[in-house]
């Protein structure tokens, strides 16, 4: 895996050609436009990259991931039978960094005491459910494939979170951000399917704002579709709720302002912003030592998001 310590700090593009970002690495391969491709003409034939103007991309996802036990790989295989979209193999793919973060934290028995830590609470006998994964089911979690039919959606194309911690008295919905944010609207805007109307009329129980202003003119259109299946299920369960934006520090910074002031909050259901950086420092503090901690903490230090336009090298995380 290469990061900050093996890839060169400015990499030299032209109208033609991109070299390869690896320190040392003398190859260049033609430029692409436009859409990233997978192709022998944009790889580094020493160091089997993909190569683009902003980013790579591995041969392989495995070469993405830092935790590649047996049983973590026979996790991340069943998991792919139900995830929809995957660019885990991309550098800044924010896929490969939420399992590469949360895979450690379950590996090690970590998730329940770092939820507790940001949150204030005590909590107990979590799952972590992976883009929609139930590792207890097998399946595709059945209580979201309920809310995801009680509210109009298909099952093949519907709200999908990142991460689904669901623990003895909290449900969490995280929705990770590494280089996108959260501006997003519906790809037909005349659709809104049963958000408006399913589960006797939620979408008013939850939301002060109306439908068209939060998806639409705000643009929190997967944010919305979150908070409402996510606090209906909570509902369903007996469970308290939170919505976790999880981004990086200096990006985001005023999300819980601004979408807060569309919803109808309890002491049950909260939205929160918390970030990755956020994550490593409970990881620091947690008492827990070992090489998987080691790793950890080095993925935090060296990762990468690409080459902005100035092809600058930017560092992933604001960690000192």
């Amino acid at each position: 895996m290469f990061g900050i310590k093996e890839l060169k700090a400015n990499i030299e593009v032209t109208e033609t050609t991109v070299e390869c970002p690896v320190k040392g690495c003398s190859e260049k391969v033609e430029r692409q436009e436009k859409f990233f491709k997978r192709e022998e003409r944009f790889k580094c034939p020493k160091h089997n990259i993909y190569i683009s103007p902003s980013t790579f991309e591995y041969q392989s996802e495995l070469d993405n991931l830092l935790w590649k036990d047996e049983a973590d790989l026979d996790l991340f295989e069943r998991i792919k039978k139900v995830k929809r979209e995957s660019r885990i193999a991309r550098d800044n793919s924010e896929d490969a960094v939420t399992w590469n973060v949360f895979r450690f934290l379950e590996r090690n028995n970590l998730v329940e005491s770092t939820l507790s830590s940001i949150i204030g609470t005590t909590l107990r006998s979590s799952e972590v459910i992976y883009w929609s994964y139930s590792q207890q089911e097998d399946s595709s979690w059945s209580e979201l494939n309920k809310a995801r039919e009680e509210f109009g959606e298909e099952i093949k194309r519907s709200s999908e979170p990142d991460v689904i911690i669901k623990t003895d008295s909290t449900l969490f919905f995280i929705e990770a951000k590494l280089t996108a944010g959260n501006e997003k609207t519906p790809g037909n805007i005349n659709d809104s399917k049963k958000y408006k109307t399913g589960g006797n009329d939620w979408f008013s129980k939850v939301f002060k704002s109306d439908f068209e202003k939060v998806a639409i003119v705000q643009k929190k259109y997967e944010l919305l579709r979150f908070w409402l299946l996510g606090t209906w299920i909570a509902k369903q369960e007996g469970l308290n709720f939170y919505l976790v934006n999880l981004v990086l520090f200096e990006r985001e910074k005023d999300i819980e302002e601004i979408f807060k002031r569309h919803l109808y909050e309890t002491p049950s259901s909260k939205f929160i912003r918390i970030t990755w950086e956020d994550i490593c420092q409970q990881i620091l503090n947690s008492g827990f030592t070992g090489t998987d901690k080691d790793t950890m903490i080095k993925y935090f230090e060296n990762k990468t998001i690409g080459y902005d336009w100035n092809r600058k090298l930017q560092r992933a995380f604001s960690i000192p």
